[in-house]
């Protein structure tokens, strides 16, 4: 028999990618897209689904080209998306009503102060692990059904389907015949009660959204169905599905309680697995659902940072500092450290562990001898700030300090950044070999589905070291550091607050 081989899909907030892995858990080919950004006004951002369907097809279909596969070589399909991001569409069309609304975007806000106004802040949190916040899904469905004409009628019909992105791709992939999501992107919604594994009936109705609308939930590893689509003449099991961050933490094989990753992306996400039982956050961070396999659930607590790598996008794209993201280490690396400078890249408001929809991206500390170097490492300094913030409210919910950080996404490549965030943790900061963990974790939760791995034991030796960062002398510093970075965060909330 000829030798099988896992796809995994993995769409982000800025491009589609597809890669190809082999049973040792080798990359064996990847391709990647990036799509357009759609900013109709501050606050607010879009993408086109069916540029999504298509530029995801796209790239599958190139990966396996790359590699001179043909679908009968696929054993099986596992989906990471991006979360939180909404998509309507028409269940007789399948077209979208309206665009995708991403996770960053800020629009329903106001809405969820009037939530909040309501009391329901603490139902909320108990049932879903989550806080109120225009960050999950929830709100943006209900943006577009008052909204967008016709939407809440023809959804109180039957007629319109919610779906994040995986289930978008889902419905695409098997010619619109399979409605599904698993219960990492459903415990994104603020819909989902995280201890029944169900929709909550009492948060349906207090955010007026029709249950009809929603996909069926699964388990994160289980075959779905199989692809019906022509970028796949023959059919492919669908059999693996999870949010991008959850994938992550399966691909780090962070598998027992306690272990922690970072994957620093577009935002950064650091998610640490709390094993069988969901612990209630005290300190402003998600409580969330790891993964499901089989019957057993595991729960993860979750900070989100909604500007990690973003931060230098805008260096390149609104600043012109640099020509390419790649440059950025170099001209940071150029000064011995920020000067006093401190950024904050509150674009999209502050995520974890302050959950501040108005604070905005400020600057702090410019002098006539600040430069573009200064800039530069302020940026990629505010990274690990952000990320220091949210592991030491992990570490205080946990009750315990972390032996390690797992880390992985594109900015792991900077060495500076990735030495500068084990200074400022004082614990050592762990990249692997293979960096595509969000991808990985998707491919072994569907190959697992498929019997092509035989369980966690299979892959588990798979996982392997490329670099250890431990703390160096720059970790004396650490604490004036992080002095400047809390007043500059104090400084960036109370003009939020001074309007």
């Amino acid at each position: 028999m000829a030798e099988q081989y896992i796809l995994a899909l993995d769409q982000g907030t800025t491009s589609s990618r597809a890669l190809v892995f082999d049973r040792a858990g080798n990359i064996v080919s990847v391709a990647q897209k990036e799509f357009r950004q759609i900013y109709p006004q501050p606050g607010w951002v879009e993408h086109d689904p069916q540029e999504i369907w298509s530029t995801q097809a796209g790239v599958a279909a190139e990966a396996l080209t790359h590699a001179g596969l043909s679908s009968a070589s696929i054993a099986a399909i596992g989906i990471a998306n991006q979360r939180e991001t909404t998509i309507v569409w028409d269940r007789e069309t399948g077209q979208p009503v309206y665009n995708a609304i991403v996770w960053q975007d800020r629009r329903t806000a106001d809405f969820c102060d009037e939530l909040k106004t309501r009391g329901l802040e603490p139902l909320v949190r108990k049932k879903t692990g989550l806080p109120i916040d225009s960050y999950w899904s929830a709100t943006k469905i209900r943006w577009i059904l008052d909204n967008v004409p016709g939407a809440r009628e023809r959804a109180g019909q039957g007629k319109l389907a919610f779906g994040t992105v995986d289930c978008w791709l889902a419905w695409n992939l098997t010619e619109h015949r399979l409605h599904v999501t698993d219960v990492t992107n459903a415990s994104r919604s603020m819909l989902f009660n995280i201890h029944r594994l169900e929709w909550d009936e009492e948060l349906l109705e207090a955010l007026q959204i029709p249950r009809s609308m929603l996909p069926q939930v699964r388990s994160s590893s289980e075959v779905y169905g199989r692809t019906g689509t022509a970028v796949f003449p023959s059919p492919i099991p669908l059999a693996g599905i999870a949010g991008d961050q959850q994938a992550a933490l399966f691909g780090q094989m962070c598998i027992r309680p306690g272990m922690a990753k970072n994957t620093y992306g577009t935002g950064c996400f650091l998610v640490m697995n709390t094993g069988d039982q969901p612990i209630e956050s005290r300190n402003n961070l998600v409580t969330t659902i790891a993964w499901q396999i089989g019957e057993h659930v595991n729960y993860a607590l979750e900070g989100s940072i909604f500007i990690g790598g973003a931060v230098v996008q805008w260096l390149r794209d609104g600043l012109g500092i640099i020509k390419s993201a790649s440059e950025i280490e170099a001209l940071a690396r150029s000064v011995p450290h920020s000067d006093g400078v401190y950024l904050v890249p509150a674009f999209a408001g502050l995520g974890a562990p302050h959950w501040n929809a108005r604070a905005r991206g400020t600057l702090f500390g410019v002098s006539r001898g600040t430069t573009s170097a200064h800039i530069a490492r302020a940026a990629l300094d505010s990274i690990a700030y952000q990320s220091y913030e949210v592991l030491k409210a992990m570490e205080s919910d946990l009750g315990s300090r972390i032996a390690e950080l797992r880390v992985d996404g594109g900015a792991v490549a900077n060495d500076l950044l990735m030495q500068f965030q084990s200074d400022i943790l004082g614990v050592d900061v762990i990249r692997p070999r293979i960096t595509e963990t969000t991808a990985l974790g998707a491919a072994y939760l569907a190959g697992m589905a498929v019997d092509y791995w035989g369980g966690i034991g299979d892959i588990q030796s798979q996982w392997k070291l490329d670099r250890r960062f431990t703390p160096g002398d720059d970790a004396d510093n650490a604490p004036a550091y992080l002095q400047g970075w809390r007043r500059a965060i104090n400084a960036s909330k109370a003009w939020a607050d001074a309007v």
